[in-house]
């Protein structure tokens, strides 16, 4: 059983990625040395494209198609990354301020019912003394 997540998505050698990306092996050979992308590689050395892989070359064919070369292309994909990169860390932010903040909630309600237990009526407490008297002083 594979141990490496990678392994076990990474199931297409090159010639087969290479036809359902529409691309020839040696274009996915350029752009793994150019580091657009980065296969598994087998303990033999065997590289092994998944479906994100094939989805990342399809990227990489629009942005080329559209007349970018291939800096401009890493530049797009390194600035992608930094993107979903930082959307999953505001996300886990939020869910840690929600969290803060139920739990400061909880708190602040916790202190306003003790304050609720400490207040006494007066009237009940001294039932005898007029309003007015204690007033006048």
């Amino acid at each position: 059983m594979p141990t490496d997540p990678r392994e076990r998505k990474a199931v297409y050698v090159i010639s087969v990625a290479a036809g359902l990306a529409g691309m020839h092996p040696q274009t996915l050979r350029i752009y793994e040395r150019r580091g657009l992308i980065q296969p598994y590689r087998t303990p033999g050395g065997t590289r092994r494209y998944s479906d994100e892989d094939l989805a990342h070359l399809g990227l990489i064919q629009e942005l080329t198609e559209q007349g970018i070369n291939l800096e401009g292309v890493k530049r797009i994909l390194a600035l992608e990354g930094e993107r979903a990169r930082l959307k999953a860390e505001n996300k886990r932010l939020k869910q840690r301020l929600a969290l803060s903040e139920s739990s400061r909630d909880r708190a602040v309600r916790d202190v306003h019912r003790s304050y609720r237990r400490d207040i006494v009526v007066r009237r009940q407490v001294l039932p005898d003394i007029p309003r007015r008297d204690i007033l006048k002083g």
